[in-house]
């Protein structure tokens, strides 16, 4: 199993990025997805999920109303629109699977024991 996320950079504040995710090697719609993200010296902080069909989505505090997750089962990519980007959202996002359909609620983001499969992650910096 393969999970490679792509997009990260570096933008201003206000500015916007699209992180993607490919998966490979594993049946996509059998796994709910998520994003997590780590600044440096923080701990890691679960962003958003998405269960198998995009029925269900989740989204910290942190990010709701800046950030949209989906994904498209047919190409096994997760997706991650950040809009409105502020320095604090600079980190390494990451992508991570768990072998459930449904796992995607509040608790889900602070559960990341669960997750199976995690890509190398992608870096995102924000400049003021």
């Amino acid at each position: 199993v393969q999970v490679v996320e792509s997009g990260g950079g570096l933008v201003q504040a206000g500015g916007s990025l699209r992180l993607s995710c490919t998966a490979s090697g594993l049946r996509f719609d059998d796994y709910s997805m998520s994003w997590f993200r780590q600044a440096p010296g923080k701990e890691r902080e679960g962003v958003s999920c998405i269960s198998w069909n995009g029925g269900s989505t989740y989204y910290s505090d942190s990010v709701k109303g800046r950030f949209t997750i989906s994904r498209d089962n047919a190409k096994g990519t997760l997706y991650l629109e950040m809009n409105s980007l502020k320095p604090e959202d600079t980190a390494m996002y990451y992508c991570a699977a768990v072998g459930s359909r449904g796992f995607c609620a509040g608790s889900s983001l602070s559960r990341s024991s669960k997750y199976t499969y995690w890509g190398q992650g992608t870096q995102v910096t924000v400049s003021s």
